[in-house]
């Protein structure tokens, strides 16, 4: 599981940041979170493959977080794209959608699934093979919702060796990989902890954009690997964040410490700074594995 990161501006297209977009992998499944105004064009920069995209996840219908969907959409469209599309929003995103796609005249190529999404619940949302994806209820002046992706907890991995010394045949290997002994034609049992490795413990990662400091959220995704978190303002501003509910980057780690995540990502910065140094330093003061998001840059779960 991988996350690569497309925007990390708050509210404008300021000092070379750009509108909130996030492309996560898992396995063979991507996956694109909140499409603002430019999405395509940081796509095509930093030559991301989301043709394979089959859900999309917009945390709120605020234009910073959504206004660049109807360009991704269509343009899907005009490369004759067949496979549905499914679109995970609070209420309201279906009625946006269709009435542009009606007052402009554009014919979809392909179905647009349209599933809404409580923001007041914690509550799985979509699942396949993979992952599963839980909404998070966010603390915003409009509702929204975070989300976390949970990978499911793989197979058991085979020791190659014991396959070839124990004669072991092909068809017995997923029950096997699935947890099973393994009984030999002679009748003896072989223990499964001789015949396989631990997998990988399953990954996590939450997304959190945007929110003003809530409890709620640091228990929904207490354990998570990789939490990424919005920051908009430093402490000089926190008179701000309350009024428009937002975060500063003191929050943003308050919550990663009080749900033990293993890394934080600060992103959604607001145009009044230049840089982000002190957002860091403020964070650090809380949370020391924390690093600001970087447009282009992929992160590891």
């Amino acid at each position: 599981m991988r996350v690569t990161i497309l925007g990390t501006s708050s509210g404008g297209p300021f000092h070379g940041r750009h509108f909130t977009a996030q492309v996560l992998e898992a396995g063979k499944h991507v996956f694109l979170l909140d499409c603002g105004e430019g999405t395509q064009m940081q796509i095509f920069k930093y030559r991301i493959k989301v043709d394979a995209c089959r859900q999309i996840f917009i945390s709120h219908l605020h234009g910073d977080h959504v206004f660049g969907l109807m360009g991704l959409i269509t343009n899907w469209s005009l490369k004759k794209r067949t496979e549905p599309l499914a679109l995970y929003a609070p209420p309201g995103l279906r009625e946006l959608v269709e009435t542009t796609l009606r007052i402009c005249g554009v014919r979809m190529s392909y179905p647009l699934e349209f599933h809404e999404v409580n923001a007041d619940q914690h509550q799985i949302v979509f699942e396949n093979e993979t992952v599963e994806v839980w909404s998070v209820p966010l603390l915003h002046r409009c509702a929204a919702s975070g989300w976390i992706f949970r990978e499911k907890p793989k197979a058991r991995n085979m020791r190659p060796e014991k396959i070839e010394s124990l004669n072991i045949p092909f068809s017995a290997i997923p029950a096997i990989k699935a947890g099973a002994d393994y009984q030999m034609p002679n009748g003896q049992i072989v223990p499964n902890s001789e015949l396989t490795l631990d997998p990988l413990p399953p990954r996590s990662y939450a997304f959190c954009s945007d929110t003003a400091y809530s409890e709620t959220v640091a228990e929904c995704v207490r354990g998570v690997d990789l939490l990424y978190h919005e920051a908009t303002f430093t402490d000089q501003h926190i008179e701000q964040a309350a009024y428009s509910f937002h975060s500063t980057a003191r929050h943003a780690a308050t919550i990663a410490a009080k749900a033990g995540v293993g890394r934080l990502l600060l992103g959604h910065i607001s145009g009044r700074y230049d840089d982000t140094a002190q957002h860091l330093a403020e964070a650090k003061t809380i949370f020391e594995a924390v690093e600001m998001a970087e447009e282009g840059k992929t992160w590891a779960v």
